[in-house]
């Protein structure tokens, strides 16, 4: 008798920009879906609460003996004041998940989140010593500096080879996409930046080098990783794939056209950096101001925007741009537009009343 059970899904890291994506895109497509997070909480209702910190080997065996998950995929990661703990934590949370995991035998496909920091290097030795020219190819060797992205691959392939599931490892770059509750999100820091430049009477001034304003770069909208992921799970077994849009772009490009959206007078890059960290500093009290004249469900800034984050991925002082043709002739043929991307979402925020 063929069973009409649900396939059943894990996404580690619910909670986060990647997380809560990939876990509606897994509803929509009607899987049983779970959402692992250290919190216990999930933004949609279809997907199964798993509480859990993934530091804690016993507590999570305990938390995931009865998910039994044929497909997993780990979108989570801890920031440590070094690399060497981001490798210690990050690396651990991999192998801690999978451990558990394993003696329910249950597993097929796990897909791993990484990023271009595996081309790029660690925050500690960012773009530093030898980088590969862009567009970034799958097959680049690792850099010599430790890097916990790394450390979390080379958990995934020692658990696959051991358990017998088939993997994958996508590299996105900056993610468009909805989240709650998840301030690392450009889309949203740069709306809610807006959101104050109008508040202050301040113009929209480009916060990044004269690298990024005049680079061509790309973006990854999160709905298409999850797509990716999904496909990945079939039909890229045991791969690395970059995932990107599949356009490109120019941020004097785009910046004039987010600041007419917002009504903002603009400014470009003009001899040096201009944080948002600096620019935006002490401006809680206003945004608070805002959420309770606006009705925004969220009064607290940083749970909104992060600075430093969207600081980092616009200061970079050489060109980031990724090649997706190995996706491409293994059949994952799915684009995004990215400046669609980024309006379709800033709506989303508002009807969320996230945003005003």
């Amino acid at each position: 008798m063929t069973s009409t059970a649900p396939r059943r899904a894990l996404v580690v890291g619910v909670t986060g920009i990647v997380g809560q994506n990939l876990a509606a895109y897994l509803a929509d497509a009607g899987w049983e879906v779970y959402g692992l997070s250290r919190s216990g909480g999930t933004p949609d209702p279809r997907v199964v609460p798993v509480r859990a910190d993934l530091g804690d080997p016993a507590a999570l065996a305990e938390a995931l003996r009865e998910v039994r998950p044929e497909f997993a995929a780990i979108t989570a990661w801890t920031r440590m004041a070094t690399e060497a703990d981001n490798i210690r934590v990050n690396g651990g949370a991999v192998r801690n998940v999978l451990t558990a995991l394993e003696p329910a035998g249950s597993l097929q496909h796990v897909a791993l989140m990484t990023g271009l920091k595996h081309y790029l290097g660690p925050f500690e030795a960012y773009a530093q010593g030898v980088v590969a020219d862009t567009p970034f190819h799958e097959e680049e060797p690792r850099t010599s500096t430790p890097n916990f992205y790394y450390a979390q691959e080379d958990e995934l392939f020692a658990a696959a080879e051991r358990a017998g599931f088939t993997w994958s490892v996508h590299r996105s770059h900056t993610v468009f996409g909805f989240a709650t509750g998840n301030a690392m999100n450009m889309v949203l820091t740069i709306g809610a930046y807006a959101t104050l430049c109008k508040e202050l009477g301040l113009p929209f001034v480009f916060p990044g080098s004269s690298t990024q304003w005049n680079s061509v770069t790309d973006v990854t909208d999160a709905e298409l990783l999850s797509e990716q992921m999904l496909w990945a799970s079939e039909h890229g077994r045991n791969e690395a794939f970059n995932t990107a849009n599949g356009d490109v772009f120019r941020w004097r490009w785009l910046w004039p056209q987010i600041a007419a959206f917002f009504g903002l007078p603009w400014e470009g890059f003009e001899g040096e950096p201009r944080t948002l960290e600096a620019a935006m500093a002490g401006t809680e009290d206003t945004w608070r101001a805002i959420a309770h004249r606006e009705g925004l469900v969220e009064p607290d800034l940083a749970r909104v925007a992060s600075w430093w984050h969207s600081d980092a991925d616009l200061g970079r002082d050489m060109e980031v741009l990724t090649d997706m043709n190995k996706s491409r002739k293994a059949g994952f043929t799915a684009t995004r537009d990215t400046r669609d991307s980024f309006f379709r979402y800033i709506e989303q925020y508002r009807a969320a009343r996230v945003l005003p």
